[in-house]
C-alpha cells in the first residue's frame, strides 16, 4: 500500500461524512442511517451534502419514498466498506493477538452437535484463549457485531469474507429402530409415508422423495410442525415421533450407537455445505487463524 504524504490526507473528505455515506449507501435510507449513527436525519443529509460538494457530484438520487445511489455513488460505496473492513480488522488485530476471547457465531445443531463434541481440543491446545459461542440461524455482520468468526451454512458465496468448506449439508431420512419396527420395518421409501414426518413443509423432503422416484404431494396436507433446527427434530425422532430429514455428519454418534437408523442409502445434496468464514481483511489475525487451523485439520481427520 503506497504511503499518504500530508497533501494526500488533506485531500481526503472528513471521516464523519465518509462514515455516514457508508451507513446511507448500505441501508439506502437517511433515516436508517442516522438512527444507527446516533444522530438526527438533518444532521446525516448535512454530512452527505458535504461529501458531495468535496466530490464535486451528487452519489444519491433522492426519489419520494427511496433513493438510489448514482453512478459515483456505486464507484464508492465498495470501496468504502472495504476500508471500514480493513480499518476493523487492523484494529481489532492490535487489540486482540491469539490471547483473549475468540467470539463464534454458528448454528444451534453445529453448535451443539459438532462443536461441542470437539472443542476441547482446540481448548487444550489454545488454553489462554476463550471461546464464546453464540448460536443463532441469522447472517452475522462482522463489521458492526462482536464476533471474529462463523459457520454458516449455504452455498458459499458471501462477500467480504474468506470461506472454507467443511462438510456438505446433504439430507436422508432417519427414525427410532422402535418406530421402524411399528410397522414392521421400513423396506421401501413408501413406507416412510405411513409414518409421521417431521416438518413436512421442509423443501428437502420433496427433493428426496423426487430422487426415491416417488410423488410426496401428500405431505402438503400433513401438520406443519417445524422445529426450526436439525438437533430438535433428531431428538423428536430418537423419541419415536417421527421421520426426520437430517444431515448425517451432524448426527454421527446417533447413528452409531442406534438411536437413529438410516433405512436408505439415498442421500440428497442441493449443493449447499457448512462452511467456516471471517472477514477478508482479518484472515491474519492469530486467534482466527489459530481457529481455522484447528478446525479444518479436525474435520480431515474424520
Amino acid at each position: 500500500m503506497p504511503d499518504l504524504n500530508a497533501r494526500q490526507f488533506a485531500q481526503l473528505p472528513p471521516l464523519q461524512a465518509i462514515r455516514v455515506f457508508e451507513a446511507v449507501a448500505r441501508h439506502l435510507s437517511f433515516t436508517k442511517a442516522a438512527e444507527e449513527l446516533g444522530m438526527t436525519q438533518a444532521a446525516a443529509s448535512y454530512q452527505i451534502k458535504l461529501l458531495e460538494e468535496r466530490i464535486g457530484a451528487p452519489l444519491f438520487l433522492r426519489r419520494p419514498k427511496q433513493i438510489e445511489l448514482t453512478e459515483p455513488g456505486q464507484r464508492l460505496a465498495p470501496a468504502v466498506s472495504e476500508a471500514f473492513s480493513l480499518l476493523s480488522g487492523a484494529y481489532s488485530a492490535a487489540r486482540a493477538g491469539a490471547e483473549g476471547v475468540l467470539c463464534v457465531s454458528t448454528l444451534l445443531t453445529f453448535a451443539s452437535n459438532w462443536l461441542a463434541q470437539h472443542l476441547g481440543s482446540f481448548q487444550v491446545a489454545h488454553p489462554s484463549l476463550a471461546v464464546r459461542v453464540d448460536t443463532s440461524n441469522r447472517v452475522v455482520d462482522f463489521a458492526r457485531e462482536d464476533i471474529d468468526i462463523a459457520i454458516r451454512s449455504g452455498g458459499g458465496k458471501w462477500p467480504g469474507v474468506e470461506t472454507h468448506m467443511l462438510f456438505k449439508a446433504d439430507f436422508t431420512p432417519v427414525l427410532s429402530p422402535r418406530l421402524a419396527a411399528s410397522i414392521g420395518g421400513v423396506n421401501e421409501p413408501a413406507d416412510l409415508l405411513k409414518l409421521p414426518i417431521l416438518d413436512p413443509g421442509d423443501i428437502w423432503w420433496q427433493e428426496w422423495f423426487e430422487l426415491a422416484g416417488l410423488p410426496a404431494e401428500e405431505l402438503a396436507s400433513r401438520p406443519g410442525t417445524s422445529m426450526g433446527a436439525q438437533a430438535y427434530e433428531a431428538n423428536a425422532a430418537m423419541a419415536g415421533h417421527g421421520v426426520a430429514i437430517l444431515t448425517r455428519a451432524l448426527f454421527k454418534n446417533e447413528l452409531a450407537d442406534g438411536r437413529l437408523i438410516q433405512p436408505f442409502d439415498l442421500v440428497g445434496d442441493d449443493g449447499h455445505a457448512y462452511w467456516l468464514v471471517y472477514p477478508t481483511a482479518r484472515r491474519n489475525v492469530p486467534k482466527i487463524r489459530a481457529f481455522r487451523d484447528w478446525i479444518l485439520a479436525e474435520i480431515a481427520c474424520q
